[in-house]
């Protein structure tokens, strides 16, 4: 039997199941509530749509606008500079200097300098939009853009947590939550939902470890119907549990205390064979594999 869980525990929205149904691996079985789950999805949509334009938008630099802008940004800076520069001679050319000061002629050879710089800049700005994107900073642009992608991703895997479905194939043995109950994650003391196979049934069977050394598992083995012994079927072997463990009281006693220690064997048989639901006890009986060994021993002595 698998005891179904949850990865996140909240509200139940839908319960797509009910006791008996058979199945699929990967079918829903239910759903807990996604609404906060969704809008953060939402948010992370748009964050992707906004890098992509970034991204978008480097790759599309320059404007076709924005280059006669610049190159009408030089012609003025040259134009100012050429104006400075001509103010600037007339006043170099006045041989009587008292008619223009020294600090009149140093301001003008200044503002040329700044005109020179301002043009300067002016042409490395028209360079600049010329050549485009730095490929470093589109390299940056689609970092961007994969790592929204991701968060995106994980939204919605989020999302998709939220959906408990079937891990294998099989039959739905209890339902324990309904719409509007509180699903816990982690081990339950009672399970959400119990899914099993039924097609074929397995019986675990418990023997004394003062008894294990007379198990073969050749030997055959014999279920019989608690409550009506004319109902029983053969079995057969599955495997044989390698660790001797304490028994398990299936009597409900919480002060009943047990001391022995019982090695597990599986066996099967198919779920036509003896009317039995899964979960039901029934009495095993194997045949003892050294009692042909003793009568012989016996025989020979």
């Amino acid at each position: 039997n698998i005891a179904i869980g949850t990865h996140v525990s909240g509200i139940v929205t839908r319960v797509f199941v009910k006791v008996g149904d058979r199945v699929s691996a990967q079918d829903p079985l239910f759903v807990l509530d996604d609404r906060t789950q969704r809008s953060e999805v939402g948010i992370r949509e748009a964050a992707v749509k906004e890098a992509l334009a970034r991204l978008q938008r480097l790759k599309a630099a320059p404007r076709p606008e924005e280059i006669p802008i610049a190159e009408a940004t030089v012609k003025e800076a040259e134009a100012i500079l050429e104006d400075l520069r001509q103010q600037l001679e007339i006043v170099e050319k006045v041989r009587d200097r008292r008619a223009v000061s020294i600090e009149d002629i140093n301001k003008r050879r200044f503002a040329v300098a700044i005109a020179q710089a301002r043009l300067t800049r002016a042409r490395a700005d028209l360079a600049l939009l010329k050549a485009g994107s730095w490929q470093p900073d589109t390299d940056v642009a689609k970092a961007a853009l994969e790592r929204t992608r991701s968060e995106l991703e994980a939204a919605r895997v989020e999302i998709d947590r939220l959906t408990v479905r079937s891990p294998v194939p099989g039959a739905v043995l209890q339902v324990n939550l309904r719409p509007g109950e509180f699903a816990q994650s982690g081990v339950l003391a009672q399970p959400l939902i119990i899914l099993g196979s039924v097609d074929r049934l397995h019986v675990r069977v418990d023997i004394d470890e003062n008894d294990a050394w007379r198990f073969s598992p050749d030997a055959p083995a014999v279920a019989y119907l608690r409550g009506h012994a004319a109902y029983k079927t053969d079995l057969t072997f599955e495997y044989v549990e390698r660790y001797v463990i304490p028994k398990k009281s299936l009597t409900g006693e919480s002060t009943e205390r047990v001391d022995t220690r019982v090695l597990q064997v599986v066996y099967s048989f198919p779920r036509d064979n003896l009317p039995i639901y899964a979960g039901q006890q029934v009495d095993v009986y194997i045949q003892d594999s050294t009692a042909g060994e003793l009568e012989r021993k016996e025989l020979g002595d």
